[in-house]
This record gives C-alpha cells, sequence and structure tokens, in this order.
C-alpha cells in the first residue's frame, strides 16, 4: 500500500473547601463470550501493526455556524456547468496539521468551540488485505466521510475509534472529509463547566491499517491477581477459519499454541517466573501473538497490585504512591501534546520531582504517555471525564460512560504502569450519582478485575480537629482519593499538625489533590493568600506535609498539578490570564518554591521505598 498527497464550591460543615463514547455507525467482531465484554471499538496496538499515516497538513473550513451538515460540505463538490457554484471550498483555504488542537493554530481559533471541516486527499493500491482508518482521538465529535459517503460517528475526545473500509477505497485517489465539533454540552463527557481548555480537533494520530482476513484484534496478558508466578490471558480474533493462536514469550522460553473457540476467543494460562515490574525495575518482555497469516508484537511487564486493609500492594510488598498530576498539555506551545517528546518531557519532570507515580486527570492521555510510562516504571491513575456536573440520571449519559470506560480500558489494559481505573472526580453524592458510579464500578470490573478501582472525592466533614470523608461512593472503591485544598479554598479550622483525619473504611486513602495558586517570579507574604506569592503557595506545601505526615493510613499524595495550564475560568488579571497558576512549575517551565518542598519529601520517602530495587 502506498499513500500520498494531498471549581466548583463544595459545602462542608464548618469549613469551605475547594478543592468518548462512541457511537460508530459500524462495528465489528464477535459477540462477547462467557459474560465478559471483550470487544474493543477499535484494534488493540495499532502500532504493532502494518499502518500508513495519514497525518500532516489538512485543508480545513471554519464553519462556526455549523452550516456544512445542511449544505453537504462532506461531497467536496466543484462546479461544472455555466450556471454552477458552490459557497464553500476547501482549495486555497486554509490547512491545519494532524495531529494537532485547532484552538492553538490560529488566533482566532484561541476560544472557538463549534465545527471545523477537514480534508485530506491520498492514494491507495488495492490489495487483498482488509483495510480500517483509525482514529487515536478527535475532540468532540466527529462525523467520517470517504469519498462522500458516510462511514459513521464518533462521540468523545480521548479514545480511539476506527472504521473498516475494505471495499470502499478506490484504487488511485481518495478523499477523506471530517466534520469535528467540539462544542460543550449538557449531556456529554465531560459537561458544561470544566477547568481546563477545550482543545478541539484531530488531535491524535491518524491511521490506514491492513490486516490480512482474519487479524489478532485484541489481546489481555496479565499475572493472575494475587499471584507472581502465574501468567494468564486471552487472544480475540476477527474473522474466520484460523483454528489455533501462538504466544510467545522468547525470553522465558514460552511457546503455546492454543484453540480458538465459535466466537474466535483463544484463552491460555501458564506457570511461569518472570521478574516483576516496579518502579526501581521496570522490566518488559517481548510478547507475539501469531494467527495464520497474523502477526503482532508488544512489550508487556508483569506486576501484581493489590490492597489489603490500608495497604496498597505492589507485587506483595507496600508501596507509598509519591505522585503528581499533570494535564496532556505542552504549555510552551499553549497547546494539547500529542508527541512522544511532548509525553517523554512530563514524565521526565515527574521523575526529578521523585515520583513514581502520576495521575492522569481528567481523561485518558496519549498512548506516548503510557508506552514510556512502561519503560521508566513510573505507574499511573487514569480516569475518563466524569467530571463534577454530570447528567447522572440521564440513560443515554450512563451509556455513554460505559462506552468510554470500555475504550479506555480496551486500549491501556495490557500497560502494567495502569495501576487505578477512576470513575470520576469531584462528584456531588445523590441518590442518582451512586446509582450511576455503583453500576459503572461493576461494569469497569467486568471489563478488567487486575486493578484497583478509585475516584477522587471531595466531600468531607470537619468537626472540631476531625476530618471525615463523607461520600458514600467509598464501599465500592478498593482506594479512597480525595481532593483537599486546605490553605487555599479553605483556611486551616485548626494547626495542621492537630487535625486528625478519620478512615473507618479499613481502605487505602491517596490524598488526590492539593495545593495553592503562585505566579512564577511573584514574591510576598506567607501568610496572605490574595498575595498568589510564590512563598504564600510554598507555606500551603509546608502545611500540608505537617498534616499528611500524621495520617497513619495515607498511601499516596498527587499535589495539584505538575504545570500551570490553560483554563478559560481563570480570568483574573496578571495573575491568571486565563491560566490555572497551581503548578509546581510555571508554563515555561520555571521551578516555583513549592517543587523544592515536595522534592526533597519525596527524596526522603525514597530512601525508604521497599520497591525501588
Amino acid at each position: 500500500m502506498k499513500i500520498t498527497g494531498c471549581r466548583f464550591i463544595i459545602a462542608y460543615v464548618n469549613i469551605l473547601l475547594l478543592p468518548s463514547l462512541f457511537f460508530c455507525e459500524k462495528t465489528f467482531g464477535q459477540t462477547p463470550v462467557n459474560q465478559v465484554d471483550i470487544h474493543p471499538w477499535a484494534m488493540t496496538n495499532v502500532d504493532g501493526r502494518n499502518k500508513t499515516s495519514l497525518n500532516g497538513k489538512w485543508e480545513a473550513i471554519i464553519d462556526s455556524y455549523d452550516a456544512g451538515k445542511n449544505r453537504g460540505y462532506w461531497k467536496d463538490a466543484h462546479a461544472t456547468g455555466k450556471s454552477d457554484f458552490y459557497e464553500y471550498d476547501f482549495k486555497g483555504g486554509i490547512t491545519l496539521n494532524v495531529p494537532g488542537d485547532f484552538n492553538s493554530q490560529l488566533p482566532e481559533l484561541k476560544y472557538y468551540e463549534s465545527t471545523v471541516w477537514y480534508k485530506r486527499s491520498f492514494n491507495y493500491s488495492k490489495s487483498n488485505n482488509r483495510v480500517f482508518l483509525h482514529f487515536g482521538a478527535v475532540n468532540y465529535i466527529a462525523d467520517v466521510y470517504l469519498n462522500g459517503i458516510k462511514l459513521g460517528s464518533h462521540e468523545g475526545g480521548f479514545t480511539p475509534f476506527q472504521f473498516e473500509v475494505t471495499g470502499k477505497l478506490n484504487n488511485g485517489q481518495n478523499t477523506l472529509i471530517l466534520r469535528v465539533n467540539n462544542q460543550r454540552r449538557a449531556d456529554g463527557l465531560p459537561s458544561l463547566d470544566y477547568d481546563w481548555w477545550n482543545y478541539g480537533g484531530i488531535t491524535r494520530d491518524v491511521n490506514l491499517v491492513e490486516t490480512p482476513a482474519t487479524f489478532i484484534e485484541d489481546y489481555f496478558v496479565h499475572l493472575a491477581k494475587g499471584t507472581t508466578d502465574h501468567i494468564e490471558g486471552w487472544v480475540k480474533l476477527n474473522g474466520e477459519n484460523e483454528k489455533t493462536v501462538q504466544i510467545s514469550i522468547p525470553a522465558l522460553k514460552f511457546h503455546l499454541s492454543v484453540p480458538v473457540n465459535g466466537d474466535g476467543l483463544a484463552r491460555f494460562s501458564a506457570k511461569l517466573h518472570p521478574e516483576p515490574w516496579s518502579p526501581g525495575h521496570p522490566k518488559l518482555y517481548d510478547v507475539s501473538f501469531n494467527s495464520g497469516a497474523d502477526t503482532v508484537t508488544d512489550k508487556i511487564g508483569f506486576r501484581n497490585i493489590t490492597v489489603k486493609g490500608n495497604e496498597i500492594l505492589l507485587n506483595g510488598r507496600s508501596i507509598f504512591l509519591r505522585g503528581v498530576n499533570a494535564h496532556e498539555e505542552a504549555p510552551l506551545r499553549a497547546a494539547r501534546a500529542y508527541t512522544q517528546e511532548d509525553a517523554l518531557e512530563m514524565l521526565n519532570r515527574a521523575k526529578e520531582l521523585g515520583c513514581n507515580f502520576v495521575r492522569l486527570p481528567h481523561y485518558p492521555q496519549n498512548e506516548y504517555v503510557l508506552h514510556l510510562a512502561d519503560k521508566m516504571g513510573i505507574m499511573l491513575w487514569e480516569e475518563i471525564p466524569i467530571w463534577q456536573t454530570i447528567q447522572f440520571n440521564n440513560p443515554d449519559v450512563k451509556t455513554k460512560a460505559e462506552t468510554f470506560m470500555k475504550e479506555m480500558v480496551s486500549r491501556d489494559r495490557n500497560r502494567c504502569s495502569v495501576i487505578i481505573w477512576s470513575l470520576s472526580n469531584e462528584t456531588t453524592p445523590s441518590a442518582g450519582r451512586d446509582k450511576f458510579l455503583v453500576s459503572l464500578a461493576g461494569y469497569t470490573r467486568s471489563l478488567d478485575s487486575t486493578r484497583l478501582i478509585s475516584s477522587a472525592l471531595n466531600h468531607l466533614k470537619y468537626e472540631q480537629n476531625k476530618m471525615i470523608i463523607a461520600d458514600t461512593l467509598v464501599k465500592v472503591l478498593d482506594v479512597i482519593g480525595v481532593n483537599e485544598y486546605l490553605g487555599w479554598y479553605g483556611q486551616w479550622g485548626t494547626p495542621p499538625g492537630k487535625i486528625v483525619w478519620e478512615n473507618p473504611f479499613n481502605k487505602p486513602i491517596i490524598m488526590s489533590e492539593f495545593g495553592a495558586e503562585a505566579l512564577y517570579g511573584n514574591h510576598g507574604s506567607k501568610d496572605t493568600a490574595s498575595s498568589w506569592s510564590e512563598e504564600y503557595q510554598e507555606q500551603v506545601y509546608k502545611d500540608q506535609l505537617t498534616m499528611l505526615k500524621n495520617i497513619p493510613f495515607l498511601r499516596g499524595v498527587s499535589p495539584w498539578v505538575l504545570t500551570d495550564f490553560r483554563s478559560p475560568v481563570r480570568n483574573l488579571p496578571r495573575l491568571q490570564d486565563g491560566w490555572n497558576r497551581k503548578g509546581l512549575l510555571s508554563d515555561k517551565g520555571y521551578k516555583k518554591r513549592a517543587w523544592y518542598i515536595m522534592q526533597a519529601w519525596y527524596n526522603e520517602l525514597e530512601k525508604n521505598d521497599t520497591n525501588k530495587k
């Protein structure tokens, strides 16, 4: 094949703290089996397959009134007679980089929230293979047209989707057109109000992927839960006629041929002794899958993550998560991050801080982040964008959430760095919300029972000097995430060293967010929040550590946030100017004083980390 061419105010007792979904018109594959839904919406591990990139410069039309749906922009029509004319044309207009958000590419699109039409022409030489059009992510709704015919639609901005185009491609020139709309929706995930930039566009890679008639669609290989010497998994075929799948892990001298059942599924298990993956020893194994004419390879690490009482156990040993939050943003470009270099810069900064853990809020990030975290030994928390004001009583939103979770888990369940699936962030307890999220927790466990389930909660009660988590969702969580902003959105009602946290749940707690805003280079009082000074942010971190060190059941922390990031709701002149300034690093990458407070504590904790070797 050859391609060329063309915040959320939260009320507490006595204290105030502030602390993709995907509807495709056509899907492919077999019916799920054994009551476990293992069919992905997009094939696993596109990078391990025969693919041709459609990245590059795409022609584009800005359509702020979304008129192109009715005026037929997807037809890419051109005048042929004397009286013919059309009031649109891709040729001679703007071009946009793919991947990349459109908001950062043109000044007039900075705050843009509506439709942009994208066009890419390419040549294709027909073969006997099946062909799929695969998108890493498009924010938020994508309608996809090939040669004037609609392939389908996809809703959601952070997970992959695909369409089979076998038999639909011309032998020669083809035209691909997308309607991309990032308008916020009351019934969307996230909804109307959220504290990060709404980057629209084709934000991740676009590829044509070729496979044999029967191909390896998906797989999951992992240590059996609670073991260190029992590898199990399954492989899912798409197509017919192949009767076996071969699985190989050469470094473990493991080679096995497994029969495929009538649903295209091959399950296997074996007693093996892999070196366990850990932050101090991020061992990865080459794993290959072969069936008939198709072979897919991957690098997979084997580790076990469990809880026991208030402890988080990695490979059976207690571990403390030294973390930080990090948005998928390239602050120096003020743009959505999408390259491997962007991912490496973020993870290297986290390592420099002393982290063995990164929380990825509030949506699945680029696959580069996951693969690099596997290699670098960084544990990850992944989350879907159920952020605050979601329509929990809307059954369509519940379906979207389940689909979003399925797409995230299907994409990333072979990444050993991912230890936590998170259901939500800062949602308000109610009967509707509880029913929604309890159901989602059960659904997530049906997709993958080998990882921990958490959620970032921010409903707390403060009674005298006691802090109590007041959220009924804790009953379905393995690990309790807590967002608290003592010292910033609420003042210390009691000196930090005298605050007592209560944990009647016998579950580990991660302080998933805390912090304060400061403009880099702005100096002033350490005692006055309104100074927005580095000194005040530094003092908040000192006070936080005084409190955190006194919580015996605390098993991890992730301050908010690694780097300043753009947010349209942060509009204090000079101090914010459209940026959330809670970063330990400025948008230019400069270290604020609070950075050194966290780094020193993490270095101290690392000395006692039993999983560092």
